[in-house]
């Protein structure tokens, strides 16, 4: 998570703190607030499925292959984002938190009611494609208008000058171009990197390296004994 969190920093333009994080990718779904260079706040994440992890499910009911997130962006494209309202989840209780499951039941419900075992003959019609497109468009319009609206209940308490997206599901132009707006509309500059330094990669896990390095939070030689520890939060040493 750390290396996503700084993907934006390969460059050298990237975002200084303090700044808030918006990663996405397919197993997480998170907003930090990034008060100094490794001081960070958790403000909110998932509380099911990731957003990455969502769009492959949906790509699976409508009967496209892996990895389903270029699949639904592409179908989407040409598809009309209004044509289902889509449930768009808002947590009072945690207002910063994310939730995907219900919409992606949503999409299986109205998948079942409206095309049966049809969904999965992808190609086989015009008009099947054109309504799978109409379905992949309103359930991508649905998630993003979810981490929109989370995303500017968190600038509304902080509001920093930066947003940086990050994780796999940012390489997605229309969320992309949605929080662009999001940022003009409410002053904030928005940052993301290349497409390349989306997905997991090296780069990032090396300049998370440099910045801990420059910052004075370099472990000692003991690092090299390392195990491994999945679960592990941000902010937290292993």
């Amino acid at each position: 998570l750390e290396g996503h969190l700084f993907s934006n920093n390969i460059s050298p333009e990237g975002p200084q703190p303090p700044f808030l994080s918006l990663i996405v990718s397919g197993g997480h779904s998170m907003l930090a607030y990034v008060e100094d260079w490794y001081r960070y706040r958790i403000l909110g994440e998932t509380q099911d499925d990731a957003a990455g992890e969502a769009f492959d499910k949906v790509a699976r009911i409508l009967g496209l292959p892996y990895p389903g997130g270029p699949q639904i962006e592409k179908l989407a494209a040409t598809g009309n984002a209004h044509a289902i309202a889509f449930p768009v989840a808002r947590l009072k209780d945690a207002p910063f938190d994310f939730s995907f499951s219900g919409l992606k039941t949503a999409v299986l419900y109205h998948v079942r009611k409206s095309l049966g075992n049809e969904a999965a003959t992808l190609g086989e019609s015009q008009s099947l494609t054109s309504v799978k497109a109409d379905l992949a468009a309103s359930f991508q319009h649905a998630l993003i208008t979810a981490i929109l609206e989370t995303t500017a209940r968190a600038h509304e308490r902080f509001p920093v000058a930066s947003v940086a997206l990050a994780g796999g599901v940012a390489c997605n132009k229309a969320l992309r171009q949605a929080l662009m707006k999001l940022g003009e509309a409410r002053g904030f500059q928005v940052f993301y990197p290349p497409p390349i330094y989306c997905t997991d990669n090296a780069a990032m896990i090396a300049r998370a390296a440099t910045i801990r390095l420059a910052n004075g939070h370099a472990t000692n030689g003991s690092a090299y004994q390392l195990a491994p520890e999945p679960g592990l939060k941000l902010g937290s040493s292993g």
